[in-house]
């Protein structure tokens, strides 16, 4: 199956439009159009991303997920065949000439098709995770993949990336402008980087836990330092799992 094609098809459909009238809007061959969204003949990029614009797609959506990133992830025939579905089950009421036949904007057990059906698809296998500076006010995105309903055992929508601000962890080999994948962890954990909010500041640390509920938060720039506090002084708001870095 062609992915462009199921997309074409699928965007079609959401716009209530004939194969005949997007072939008409388009230039094309109503038979031509028919054999790329069954899969049969081959689409270039550029004449899908035509095809796409007329019928109303944007090539970059809300969700900043280009075509390309569509047809890399999603196999669009297995989200395409239940709105197809609606049309063939249909009862038959009276003959109508096949051109004129467009699925309903309702399916047959009362949900609405609200918005494009691939990207409801899409953001079930990745999620769009922001990058957050150092007042968790997000300056970027990225997209990681969803697996078994979690990123990295956490919920998808607790997860973010912290910008690194300066060089305060570069001992740590965390440098300025590194972003690292923050997971929810509200106590210490022995040994990890974590991100800790004390004295009305957020800065990445590595946590040494003590008997006697205290911690060493510590840093590394261009010498070693240390911090003992108390565990109810600190708010730590997660555990670092990755890093990415800036070459």
């Amino acid at each position: 199956m062609s992915r462009l094609g199921d997309l074409i098809r699928t965007e079609r459909i959401r716009a209530k439009l004939t194969p005949k009238q997007v072939a008409k809007k388009c230039g094309v061959a109503e038979s031509y159009l028919v054999a790329v969204e069954n899969g049969t003949k081959i689409i270039a990029d550029d004449q899908a991303r035509r095809i796409l614009k007329t019928i109303g797609l944007r090539e970059q959506t809300e969700a900043d997920f280009s075509l390309d990133d569509i047809a890399a992830t999603v196999d669009l025939a297995a989200v395409a065949s239940p709105v197809a579905k609606t049309v063939t089950e249909r009862p038959r009421q009276k003959p109508q000439p096949k051109e004129e036949i467009v699925a309903s904007a309702d399916s047959d057990d009362g949900k609405a098709v609200t918005g494009s059906v691939w990207l409801d698809a899409l953001t079930s296998v990745l999620k769009r995770v922001p990058v957050m500076n150092a007042v968790m006010k997000p300056v970027d995105y990225r997209l990681l993949p969803i697996q078994s309903g979690k990123i990295e055992g956490a919920s998808p929508d607790k997860v973010f990336y912290y910008l690194a601000p300066d060089d305060s962890m570069r001992g740590f080999r965390i440098h300025q402008g590194d972003i690292a994948l923050i997971v929810p962890a509200h106590s210490p954990v022995d040994g990890a980087v974590m991100l800790v909010e004390y004295n009305s500041h957020r800065f990445l640390r590595k946590v040494k836990r003590l008997a006697d509920f205290s911690v060493i938060l510590q840093s590394f720039d261009r010498e070693y330092d240390a911090v003992t506090v108390q565990i109810n002084e600190c708010n730590f708001l997660g555990r670092a799992v990755k890093l990415e870095i800036e070459l």
